[in-house]
C-alpha cells in the first residue's frame, strides 16, 4: 500500500477542534493563543486539503457541516492518538515510569526484598517492578534475551561479559545445633574448623552451593549426601542434628528466628559473596540501574 504524504498538521487539527468547541473565531484564537485571521486561515487550508466544508460560516455565527462532523471526530481520535504517543516516549524518557523486569536468585529473594520493595516504591512511585526468581543461571539466560532488564546475582560466580554495581558484600556464617561443639566455641571460626566435618549444602544449580563448597573442600569438610533445595531446609537438618551448614548472613535473622541454632561469625578475611545488580553491557537502561542499586544498596539490612 502506498503510503499517504498528508498536507495537514496536528496543530492545524487542533485549530479545527477549536472552532468546533467554540463556534467562534475569536474565542477558539484566543483559545489556542494565536491571531484570529491566522487561526482562520488555517482552519481554510485543512478544508481545501480534505476537499470537504467543515463550517458554515457568516457574520453572526460558525456552525459544523454535517460532513464536517464525523471528519472532526476522526481528527479528535487523530489528536488522542498523537497524545498517547506523546505520553509513551515521556514514560520511555523517564526509565523509571515503566515497568521493570529483575530477577533475583533463591538464596537473596526472601531475605532482601522485604527491605528493597517499600524502598522502591517510595524512591520510584511510578516504577513497577516485575520480580523473577530463579537460579543464576536461567537468570543470566533470560537475561541475554532480553527477557529480564536486570539482576540481582553474586558476582563470585561465572556471570559473563555484564555491566554491574555492587550492592553488598555478605559474609558467611556457621550454622550449627546447640549441642554441636563447633557452635559452643566463643572465638570466632576459621575454615579449619571445618575439618572432617560433616556439611549439609544446597543442590546443584545453586551458586551459594558452589561458593561453600568451594569452602568446604579447602578444609577438607565432608559433605553429607543429602542437598537441600532452600537455605530453610539446611537450616531445619541442621537443627535436628544433621551436620552443620554455612549460610549468609543476609539469611541469618529469618532462617535462625524460630530455631535453637548457634551463629558463629568467621575471623577476617570472612568467606563472603558480593551480591550485585548486573546487566547488559549494552543496555540502554545502564545509567538509570546505577542510580537503582544505589538505592538497593541504601535500603540493604544493616
Amino acid at each position: 500500500m502506498r503510503e499517504r504524504i498528508h498536507q495537514f498538521t496536528l496543530r492545524q487539527l487542533q485549530y479545527v477542534i477549536a472552532l468546533a468547541e467554540q463556534l467562534s473565531f475569536r474565542k477558539a484564537a484566543e483559545h489556542c493563543h494565536v491571531s484570529q485571521p491566522s487561526l482562520s486561515a488555517q482552519v481554510a487550508q485543512v478544508e481545501r486539503v480534505l476537499g470537504v466544508t467543515l463550517f458554515e460560516r457568516d457574520r453572526r455565527r460558525v456552525l459544523v457541516t454535517s460532513e464536517g462532523a464525523e471528519l472532526i471526530d476522526r481528527a479528535r481520535a487523530v489528536l488522542r492518538a498523537a497524545d498517547d504517543l506523546a505520553e509513551q516516549a515521556d514514560r520511555a524518557a523517564d526509565p523509571f515510569a515503566r515497568t521493570l523486569r529483575v530477577g533475583v536468585i533463591p538464596t537473596v529473594s526472601p531475605y532482601l526484598l522485604p527491605a528493597l520493595t517499600p524502598a522502591l516504591a517510595a524512591t520510584y512511585p511510578a516504577l513497577t517492578v516485575r520480580w523473577v526468581e530463579d537460579q543464576t543461571a536461567v537468570l543470566l539466560r533470560d537475561l541475554e534475551n532480553g527477557e529480564l532488564d536486570t539482576a540481582l546475582l553474586a558476582l563470585e560466580t561465572d556471570i559473563g561479559d555484564v555491566e554491574r554495581a555492587t550492592i553488598a558484600r555478605d559474609p558467611f556464617v556457621l550454622v550449627t545445633a546447640t549441642a554441636n561443639p563447633l557452635g559452643k566455641r566463643r572465638t570466632r571460626a576459621t575454615p579449619k574448623d571445618l575439618h572432617d566435618v560433616e556439611v549439609l549444602l544446597l543442590d546443584d544449580g545453586h551458586c551459594f552451593r558452589d561458593q561453600a563448597l568451594a569452602i568446604c573442600s579447602r578444609s577438607r569438610a565432608r559433605e553429607l549426601d543429602f542437598r537441600a533445595t532452600s537455605l530453610s531446609t539446611l537450616v531445619q537438618m541442621v537443627a535436628g542434628g544433621s551436620g552443620v551448614t554455612l549460610l549468609p548472613q543476609l539469611a541469618v535473622p529469618l532462617e535462625t528466628s524460630r530455631t535453637n541454632l548457634r551463629v558463629r561469625r568467621f575471623r577476617d578475611p570472612a568467606p563472603h559473596r558480593t551480591i550485585a545488580l548486573v546487566w547488559r553491557a549494552r543496555s540502554p537502561l545502564g545509567k538509570a540501574l546505577r542510580q537503582l542499586a544505589a538505592t538497593m544498596a541504601a535500603a540493604y539490612p544493616s
